[in-house]
């Protein structure tokens, strides 16, 4: 009997756990965080935001969240690029440049 009762313990454990993973996944497509973005962009407060598409404040603060890590990762991209643009250049400016030997 107590077998019984751990199996079916871990089947409801497995079933909540495959619920809670599929209900944020379904919940994230449903803001458009684009529109929640422009709406923040012409002044508007995270209340105002909610209200007037019927979200969460929460949802707003998620897409402004996600907004931000979105630019930080272009930053650090941007970055990243002019380094090896630099010493690209550097490169080719070595190697174009006389070498002269005695």
């Amino acid at each position: 009997m107590r077998k019984f009762a751990i199996a079916t313990a871990s089947a409801m454990l497995g079933i909540a756990v495959a619920f809670s993973a599929a209900i944020p996944a379904y919940a994230a497509d449903k803001v458009d965080c684009d529109a929640v973005m422009q709406a923040l962009g012409q002044g508007k407060k995270a209340k105002e935001v909610a209200a007037d598409m019927s979200i969460s404040t929460s949802s707003v603060y998620r897409c402004k969240h996600k907004a931000k890590q979105a630019a930080k990762a272009a930053t650090k991209t941007q970055r990243m690029t002019d380094r090896s643009d630099a010493a690209a250049a550097a490169s080719a400016a070595a190697a174009a440049s006389p070498a002269t030997t005695p």
